[in-house]
């Protein structure tokens, strides 16, 4: 699906003409709080005197699914067709899930019932570069407090603004981590047993572009938060192909069980998984062979300059910092998801996950004396 790329810049003229040539006259707004302290706060208070908004934010960093129905409900009173998410991943799920919904039948679980694709358009604005949540077809809202993945081509936003000033409000770890999560999406969907011509073009642009603008986006200059906005988007894009590999299904009892960001826990394990898997290629799982993968992992290395690029970036943001316990490796090791290291391109047993956790360990024990986030 190709998307709509807005720029904020010139006081959203842009995005002030896509709003006058639209003819709309109400509009469904899925944010956080956080929109009271991002200049785009103002271009909708303006807008309020044309057209008519709601503003939607009753809902938790990891949205449930009762909050998606109480959405749905004043999505429909609002009687709009037209829904802007501003936020983060969280704020662009919920919006994605009201949208799929709003044409279900309410009186029955939204959960159980097939996707119909629908008319209505989102618009993504998001305030972090690091998901790529608005690039791709999955949300993530959790029921009884279970996690529940949604996939639906039809929920992939259909315009995107990239604004750079809502960077500029993000905490300075925040900024980091989430990098670090877009940095990881490409990665990991660069290797991909399902990866394609496609997907890499993408993985290696994102790649690209955080490596060129990193340092210009964490001291808060506009092109390169826009340019790390856009590299955020194009590895979801990637991912969107490929879905995520051992780095994500080894990172999520990280945040958890130390409560460090999501990005920040895929780095960690990214940065020793990528070189534990180089050494362990005669495991290759891709149906392309050996000598496909040394040549992936080869490249990806010539993009990255070395295997170490991600433990030496680690090591400059002050990211090892974390206590992780030798006696919770089993934990760690336990909680892994083995649908995703099904799209890992190297067989990783219990042993092989082990070995890379404990790497990870090593390595905090080494880094830790460079200071902490």
């Amino acid at each position: 699906m190709n998307q709509l790329i807005l720029s904020s810049k010139d006081e959203y003229k842009e995005l002030k003409d896509f709003f006058e040539n639209s003819n709309m006259n109400s509009i469904f707004i899925v944010c956080t709080d956080a929109i009271n302290f991002l200049e785009i706060r103002k271009f909708f208070n303006d807008l309020s005197k044309t057209i008519k908004i709601t503003y939607f934010n009753e809902f938790l960093p990891n949205p449930t699914y009762e909050s998606v129905v109480e959405g749905v409900k004043r999505f429909k009173e609002s009687k709009s067709n037209f829904i802007v998410a501003v936020g983060g991943g969280s704020a662009i799920d919920v919006a994605k899930c009201i949208k799929l919904y709003a044409n279900m039948d309410e009186n029955k679980n939204y959960l159980e019932q097939e996707i119909i694709s629908n008319d209505i358009s989102i618009l993504a604005v998001p305030t972090t570069a690091g998901t790529g949540s608005e690039a791709t077809k999955y949300a993530v809202i959790y029921y009884n407090g279970e996690k529940q993945s949604i996939s639906s081509e039809s929920c992939i936003p259909k315009y995107v603004l990239f604004d750079s000033t809502a960077l500029k409000t993000l905490p300075l770890y925040q900024k980091k981590a989430t990098m670090i999560d877009a940095l990881s999406h490409s990665m990991e969907s660069y290797w991909s047993i399902n990866s394609t011509i496609e997907s890499q073009e993408y993985s290696i642009k994102a790649l690209e572009l955080i490596i060129d603008n990193y340092e210009g986006y964490l001291n808060s200059e506009d092109e390169a938060c826009e340019k790390m906005l856009q590299a955020a988007n194009i590895a979801g894009k990637a991912i969107n192909i490929t879905q995520t590999t051992a780095g994500h299904a080894m990172c999520y009892k990280l945040t958890s069980l130390y409560g460090i960001a999501h990005g920040h826990a895929a780095g960690l394990v990214n940065s020793e998984l990528f070189p534990y898997m180089i050494r362990n290629i005669d495991k290759c799982r891709d149906n392309r062979g050996k000598d496909y993968l040394n040549k992936t992992f080869n490249y990806l290395n010539q993009i990255l300059e070395n295997e170490d690029f991600l433990r030496n970036l680690l090591k400059k943001l002050d990211l090892y910092n974390v206590d992780i316990k030798e006696e919770d490796i089993d934990i760690l090791v336990n909680s892994v998801n083995t649908t995703r290291l099904k799209n890992n391109p190297v067989l990783l047993e219990k042993s092989d996950i082990t070995v890379v956790y404990k790497k990870i360990l090593d390595r905090i024990k080494k880094g830790s004396k460079y200071g902490s986030k």
